[in-house]
């Protein structure tokens, strides 16, 4: 008898009638996976594959990549601009010029009768890096407004705050190359099996050939805290605190490397002083690790040859995410691991051009790292730019965190919206709805016309999707990469770059920036702008960047290949070229349990499932997996409550309340419940977001409720679809 294989159908891919591949880099997360896209006769993309010989995914992808050539066709995609006098009115169509008249006509009103700043524009970290430097030039040098940001600042401001406040510069230190290297990995709120699939293929595929350790500190039993060697369930938002008891033992037993302190660092005395404070008894009842393995890890870590430590937003998104950062880079620089091989402070970005973004999009100071703060800076951007020095403000404006605030208080009357959905990723949902619906004009530039945001617009702008433009992308290891025009734009959408070139033509002032017609123009300027900065792109060209599968900045002129790795020669970006150690005395200011609200509210990714679900709830094969909002409870607190598996429950904060399943796991503790935050009935109807002081990005994992347990099982499951289709 014949057993296995022998007994079944072999599998068989089926033929899509592929008759052309096209280059092209994906357009979800950072991780920068090269992509080929399939074409069949009619031009139709009908398949994905991974690209070949691409260092980053090297023919892998994850779900959502094999399936991305279903997003041209997705439901949902605007097909033409749309209009309308009143918010509560229907939308008509109209033509883009009448679009973009009433556009330019309503920021001219408003800033003509409220001042320059009274208009503000929110972006995203999903265009293209051209389209940001365009944006930038836009906002900055002919609307002028000085509040501009991008929804970066909810999932990577702290990344970039604890970069600049450590090293002088935003900008990850190493590569994924570094897994291979690194004799101990150490990652902090990271679930990435989930959160970066192919980057966890490169981690594993690294630890099986060198067996290094790997220390997950995470409150949750994460499918990569699962792997772990060492899972640390630290206690929310004490981050800062296990890190500075990290810190005690290495430097109070002598581990620390003294002499790159000494050569490449300032302010080791006062880290010093502070974290005796922090010894790990002290910490162990504050943080929930237990003292011996406070000790345990911070030897490992201290006397591996190279360590490195990542992180995602279970550190950015806390009250004290910049300060988890500076911890971090903390700990890497008294141990000397910062340019070296396998030793490295590496963040896990988010949105696949999250770091374009912060790059050359201008939201936070002036193209390639250059800030609003430093005259020559101003100067430098201006003389290029061809404008006057003085139109340029000398400081940044509002964060997108402050920009709803100031419109509930009034000064903030308009609104430019592209590419991001803060109706479903802000958190307090209520509130914002509330904020949005002040608005004096609203304009809304996405793909999709059915993005709940839209529902509080005047004028709608639709744009073309990632492969439907051209441009490039920056991934999480400062890896640059081309995306191409691999179909044209749905109906008439238009790519971001057009947009606001159009919107530039039409603003009148006697002074304007040109604006180069295509986006390989803009990247010429861009890397007339990097030359000899940290950032070089002086090096690269679009053919380069195809031909390599992506370049690694800094790239200088004359130089084949990019520098996988900042900092090797122990120069940092301060003017003395020293990193800073900064103590960091721990604030508990978190909103906690208590008799009321029981239960700690965490929120994060699942791998089918991208933000806001504006693009993967509209694909089956994704959203069949998690098609609605649930919850994961510990048995044991589910059974004295009285909850079964699969079940509708209450969850309800001090803002709101929210209908979820229930789905009961070991994964969670029986004092907290995790909730996906893709959903829009759900997690941000709950959550507080209490701000960093430093980075104004929100604190979306430190929140608590209580759970109610629903006795009419049907009406819960109504309201819930409802809340759905809403």
């Amino acid at each position: 008898m014949l057993f296995g294989r022998h007994q079944k159908n072999p599998i068989k891919l089926a033929d899509k009638g592929v008759v052309e591949w096209k280059y092209t880099t994906c357009g979800y997360c950072s991780t920068g996976c090269s992509i080929e896209v399939g074409l069949n006769k009619e031009g139709d993309a009908v398949a994905s594959r991974g690209a070949g010989g691409a260092d980053v995914n090297r023919g892998k992808l994850c779900l959502k990549g094999i399936l991305e050539d279903q997003l041209f066709k997705s439901a949902g995609r605007g097909e033409k601009p749309l209009m309308r006098t009143h918010r509560w009115d229907d939308f008509a169509e109209v033509s883009w010029d009448d679009a973009l008249d009433r556009t330019v006509s309503e920021i001219d009103r408003i800033q003509t009768a409220y001042g320059r700043d009274s208009f503000a524009i929110l972006s995203t970290g999903q265009i293209m890096t051209e389209e940001f430097y365009t944006l930038g030039k836009l906002a900055r040098g002919v609307i002028g407004t000085n509040n501009y940001d991008g929804n970066t600042t909810l999932c990577m401001a702290s990344a970039v705050s604890g970069y600049k406040r450590s090293f002088g510069s935003d900008g990850p230190p190493g590569c994924y190359g570094d897994f291979e290297h690194t004799d101990c990995l150490l990652a902090f709120g990271s679930n990435l099996p989930e959160q970066h699939p192919v980057i966890y293929w490169r981690m594993r595929e690294a630890r099986e050939k060198r067996k290094f350790p790997l220390i997950v500190v995470d409150p949750r039993v994460t499918m990569l805290a699962q792997q772990a060697d060492m899972h640390l369930p630290i206690n929310p938002g004490t981050d800062v605190v296990l890190l500075n008891a990290l810190a005690h033992v290495i430097i109070n037993e002598g581990l620390h490397d003294q002499a790159y302190i000494d050569a490449h660092t300032t302010g080791f005395e006062a880290v010093r002083a502070l974290v005796q404070d922090y010894d790990p008894v002290t910490a162990a009842a504050i943080c929930g690790i237990d003292e011996d393995r406070i000790r345990h890890v911070a030897r490992l870590y201290a006397k591996c040859d190279a360590a490195m430590s990542i992180w995602t937003m279970g550190i950015n998104q806390s009250t004290h995410g910049s300060d988890g950062v500076v911890g971090i880079n903390n700990l890497n620089l008294i141990t000397g691991n910062i340019g070296k091989p396998g030793g490295t402070s590496l963040s896990i970005t988010g949105q696949s051009n999250a770091m374009g973004t912060r790059e050359w999009s201008s939201a936070s100071g002036l193209p390639g790292y250059r800030v609003l703060e430093n005259p020559a800076h101003r100067e430098e951007i201006a003389g290029f730019w061809g404008i006057d020095e003085g139109f340029l403000p000398k400081k940044r404006g509002l964060f997108m965190t402050d920009i709803f605030p100031a419109i509930e208080t009034g000064q903030i009357k308009g609104l430019w919206i592209i590419a991001t959905n803060p109706m479903t990723s802000m958190p307090n949902t209520a509130r914002i709805r509330k904020t949005l619906e002040k608005l004096e004009f609203l304009v809304v530039q996405d793909a999709y016309r059915d993005v709940e945001t839209n529902e509080y617009s005047h004028v709608y702008l639709p744009a073309a999707i990632w492969a439907e433009k051209k441009g490039v992308f920056t991934n999480t290891e400062r890896r640059v990469n081309l995306i191409n025009n691999v179909v044209p734009p749905h109906g008439e959408s238009k790519p971001d770059f057009e947009i606001f070139n159009l919107v530039a033509d039409k603003m009148r002032r006697e002074r304007k920036p040109v604006f180069p017609e295509t986006t390989e123009g803009a990247f010429e300027e861009m890397k007339q702008l990097s030359k000899g900065r940290m950032l070089d792109y002086s090096g690269l060209s679009y053919a380069k960047i195809e031909a390599q599968k992506g370049v690694q900045w800094p790239c200088p002129e004359g130089q084949e290949e990019g520098d996988p790795r900042l900092y090797t020669d122990g120069k940092f970006q301060y003017p003395d070229g020293r990193a800073k150690l900064i103590p960091l005395p721990f604030i508990d200011n978190n909103e906690r349990p208590d008799d009321e609200y029981p239960f700690w509210l965490n929120s994060g990714r699942v791998v089918e499932h991208f933000h806001t679900r504006t693009r993967t709830g509209k694909i089956g094969n994704l959203n069949k997996f998690s098609p609605t909002a649930y919850l994961e409870m510990n048995p044991d607190a589910a059974a004295k409550l009285g909850i079964k598996h699969g079940e509708y429950v209450r969850v309800v904060s001090r803002r709101s309340d929210a209908v979820v399943m229930a789905q009961l796991t070991q994964r969670v503790a029986p004092n907290a419940i995790f909730i996906p935050f893709h959903f829009h009935e759900c997690v941000n109807r709950l959550t507080l977001g209490l701000l960093d002081p430093h980075s104004r990005q929100p604190a979306y994992k430190q929140s608590a409720v209580r759970i109610e347990r629903i006795a009419d099982q049907h009406a819960a499951g109504v309201r819930n679809a409802a809340a759905r289709a809403y």
